[in-house]
């Protein structure tokens, strides 16, 4: 049985993580917000999974802020990406479950993803912490996840690199 090892993306890891993302999604649509989220200093923690000793999955978390009585700093998870001959093999769920450890000691108190609810629900994540939320996203795909005292109210405002999407 192979094991999953994960570790920090690295600056040569780009154009392998490019190619994962494109085969992941069908398209390179994500790897562009990758490309712009670097681009624009908005990545908060990157994280590749390694298989047999080659990437086969990516994931990265992106700087988000919520606008309420106050301004507050949260993280957008997007995109989570396996190559495609690695799927159901347990690559995601090794990367969701290290970047939350990660994330937790990073100080990061509540993290968001728009996706599959049966899939992100594995992982803590509901739609009914981030129902109370502003953002044009807004509906049973957006979810999210407290890791500590976070508000559950205000406008999300996500990097700019998302608008391109």
């Amino acid at each position: 049985m192979s094991s999953i090892s994960i570790r920090a993306a690295e600056p040569e890891d780009r154009s392998l993580i490019a190619s994962i993302v494109d085969d992941a999604f069908e398209g390179p649509d994500e790897a562009k917000l990758v490309q712009h989220l670097h681009n624009n200093g908005d990545v908060v923690l990157e994280l590749v999974a390694e298989l047999d000793g080659a990437i086969a999955g990516h994931i990265l978390f992106s700087r988000l802020h919520i606008e309420g009585e106050t301004r507050f700093e949260a993280v957008a998870l997007a995109p989570l990406s396996v190559a495609s001959e690695h799927q159901g093999k347990g690559v995601g769920a090794a990367l969701i479950k290290a970047a939350h450890q990660q994330l937790v000691l990073m100080g990061e108190t509540l993290a968001v993803v728009l996706g599959d609810p049966g899939y992100y629900g594995r992982f803590g994540y509901i739609n009914e912490r981030a129902s109370g939320f502003t953002s044009p996203y807004q509906g049973e795909y957006l979810q999210a996840l407290a890791f500590g005292n976070a508000p559950s109210t205000g406008t999300l405002i996500y990097s700019r690199a998302f608008e391109a999407l």
